[in-house]
């Protein structure tokens, strides 16, 4: 008798407690629910976004043939096709402004309520992984000669690239200097950095 006594007040706490939570809206089935519309509204606006990038881009590119892979994950499209440079554009600046006009569409139209990049031929994996390349060395060179290297100028994102992958080193500081579209990265010895 006990026994029931305890059963039935233990279903009667729980029964209490899922109407709370769904008074609350609190159930862990709507959340799920929650979760899943906004990820197919992500999948879906990552869909139009790209059937859109697609237009975009052979219309720029002469009808030349264009494959588009998303990664919602990343928030990311990447592009494949025949002749796409006129789509990449001198040092990636059509790319850039690619991803510039994409981005805008989204946010106008309510489409994507976040931000995506865009990479064509693996272009700007490329670049990331070239440029990455230049920083180390040019670091050893500073730490060699100790004393200041001045790069060439360079976008906004590839500044960032440079900055974080020399954060690493302790022997060398790095400083952003002048103004677009000549700002540059200035690497230091540790001991300079003014």
């Amino acid at each position: 008798m006990e026994q029931d006594k305890n059963m039935k007040d233990a279903v009667s706490s729980f029964v209490e407690s899922l109407e709370e939570e769904q008074r609350e809206d609190k159930l862990i089935e709507n959340s799920l629910k929650k979760e899943t519309v906004a990820l197919d509204e992500n999948i879906s606006g990552m869909e139009t976004i790209a059937k859109k990038l697609k237009k975009l881009i052979r219309l720029i590119c002469l009808g030349e043939d264009v494959s588009i892979s998303t990664d919602i994950k990343e928030s990311k499209f990447s592009i494949q096709g025949g002749d796409l440079s006129v789509a990449i554009g001198r040092n990636g600046r059509n790319i850039a402004a690619l991803e510039y006009i994409i981005n805008l569409i989204g946010k106008r139209k309510k489409i994507l309520d976040y931000r995506v990049t865009i990479d064509i031929k693996d272009y700007r994996k490329n670049r990331i992984n070239k440029i990455k390349k230049i920083a180390m060395e040019m670091a050893d060179k500073v730490i060699k000669e100790g004393r200041k290297i001045a790069l060439k100028p360079m976008c906004a994102y590839e500044r960032k690239v440079i900055h974080d992958a020399l954060a690493k080193f302790k022997k060398v500081t790095t400083k952003s200097m002048h103004e677009e579209p000549d700002r540059r990265i200035i690497i230091y010895p540790a001991r300079e950095a003014k």
